[in-house]
């Protein structure tokens, strides 16, 4: 659908939204169906186990969740999410499921379109966000439960398209083929806009004068974003979203709107982790799971004698090996922890339901590198090394803990220990808006720092942010932060109906 109209719409030559959310991955799509005016209520014969809990929901059962205190709420519950929000969305849609139960949830949604909020969701590809790119040969970390967005459950999904979903666990692949399909289903696609690249967010601080100006061209298309008349005078434009869209032909097409409220929906898998050392720019050091898994697709690998050199300990780094394993391809893994350091993913995951990378971690143990061996033939683990350099001649020189230095010869380098969302539209390219001022905002270290209950950025007022941005990096929290928004932006709407019609119904609304 285009973003650009070629003919400026009468009476209003450059757009103003209420919101305008960046980003159409899972955090984008279930913001939007929250404020497509989607409401959860508590179901008739729900009982949930926590007694607490259930007692607070029963004293409102009338009110939808969004009209309720979710700081009353949220009191006193824990879970995996530091954002109490989240960990209260997540026991409502999936009760005690870090004990193992497969409760139902204990909600059911009404569409109630007098709470619709118009908004846009702008996004580089098709609704799902990164889960197009991801490699698709590896299982999800998360339950295909866990992956789901309200409304409509991932085996509901599998089901209407006959796909045999053998696993509790699926492929990235069909996680984006389900996230594509719900933006339809749900009848969001009015607010969706694909191929778009957003190169500017800046705050206004305009007068009327500035507003009745329309020095710029071009025109945003507001068709199927419903608006009243009376609504817009209600916006204040207090944000220009500047960016391009690309056309069919690959030509781009500028745009300029403005928006009372933005929300960060981006993710965080916009720039990939650098170890910043010397010769990290060779090709033959690659950065993506992606690249890695199409060279062996290609047999790029048959015939080398040198194994893979593969840095990092996390969940990409293991597919890594795996895939290099699986291949005959023979791996030579370096990362900075030690085996037993209990931070280390492999720790969290059970092994029954993670066999797979159990496997990994048994080796990263059994078959590391000492002084005095030599590489196994297959895997050889170097725990608490660094990575000095990479060399031109396919060389890579790793220290220990010790601070005894070794060379490695290898047939590619893959560098895989995270990666990190790119706001370089944004002023100093986000950096003062992070819990740590002046610093890149990374989802483990420094996320943005949001009120825990409207995920409004605590330095930065109108601007929100979601999901790994603030430190959920699993669906199943990020829906919180969706949660928080439509609440906080529904009050602040309630607010401004109620000052207008308290007026003398002369005025032109809120300035």
């Amino acid at each position: 659908m285009p973003l650009i109209e070629e003919t400026v719409l009468p009476g209003d030559s450059l757009l103003t939204l209420p919101v305008v959310i960046i980003g159409n991955g899972p955090s984008g799509i279930c913001l939007s169906y929250l404020l497509s005016g989607y409401r959860p209520y508590l179901s008739p014969e729900a009982i949930h186990p926590n007694p607490i809990l259930h007692t607070k929901l029963e004293e409102a059962r009338h009110l939808s969740i969004v009209d309720q205190d979710l700081e009353y709420l949220s009191e006193g519950l824990e879970g995996r999410s530091s954002n109490p929000v989240a960990v209260l969305f997540d026991t409502l849609l999936h009760p005690d499921a870090d004990f193992g139960y497969d409760y139902p949830p204990v909600l059911h949604w009404k569409l109630e379109q007098h709470h619709y909020i118009p908004h846009i969701v702008l996004g580089k590809g098709p609704p799902g966000g990164a889960w197009h790119s991801m490699e698709g040969s590896m299982l999800t970390i998360s339950f295909g439960d866990w992956m789901e967005l309200p409304g409509l459950t991932f085996k509901e999904w599998a089901a209407s398209k006959r796909r045999n979903i053998k696993s509790d666990r699926v492929m990235p692949e069909e996680i984006a083929r389900y996230y594509k399909h719900y933006v339809k289903v749900m009848g969001l696609q009015k607010n969706f806009r694909d191929n778009v690249y957003i190169t500017s967010v800046s705050r206004l601080y305009r007068g009327k004068d500035d507003e009745d100006r329309s020095e710029i061209n071009e025109s945003i298309s507001t068709q199927h974003l419903e608006m009243e008349d009376g609504q817009k005078s209600l916006i204040k434009r207090n944000w220009e979203v500047r960016g391009y869209q690309r056309a069919t032909d690959g030509s781009h097409v500028p745009f300029c709107l403005f928006a009372e409220n933005v929300a960060l929906a981006t993710g965080s898998f916009d720039s990939p982790g650098r170890l910043q050392v010397e010769g990290e720019d060779f090709p033959f050091v690659l950065h993506s799971m992606s690249d890695f898994g199409a060279a062996v697709s290609k047999g790029k690998f048959r015939g080398k004698a040198d194994p893979v050199l593969i840095v990092g300990a996390g969940l990409t780094a293991a597919d890594a090996v795996l895939c290099a394993y699986n291949n005959n391809i023979p791996v030579i893994h370096v990362f900075r922890r030690r085996v037993t350091d209990t931070s280390l993913i492999f720790k969290q995951l059970p092994k029954k339901l993670y066999p797979e990378y159990h496997k990994v971690y048994h080796m990263m143990c059994t078959q590391s590198h000492t002084v005095d061996s030599n590489l196994h033939s297959a895997y050889t683990s170097f725990p608490e090394h660094n990575v000095l350099a990479f060399k031109p001649e396919m060389k890579c020189v790793v220290q220990s803990a010790s601070g005894l230095k070794k060379i490695l010869k290898f047939s590619v380098a893959l560098v895989l220990i995270g990666s990190h969302p790119n706001l370089f539209f944004l002023k100093d390219h986000g950096h003062s808006i992070g819990h740590h001022s002046n610093q890149p905002i990374t989802c483990k270290g420094n996320p943005i720092e949001i009120d825990p209950y409207t995920y409004e950025c605590t330095k930065e007022a109108n601007l929100f942010a979601l999901g790994p941005l603030v430190g959920d990096n699993f669906v199943r929290f990020l829906k919180g932060g969706a949660l928080g928004i439509a609440r906080c932006l529904a009050i602040r709407q309630k607010k401004k109906h109620e000052l207008i019609e308290g007026g003398d119904g002369g005025g032109d609304g809120v300035p």
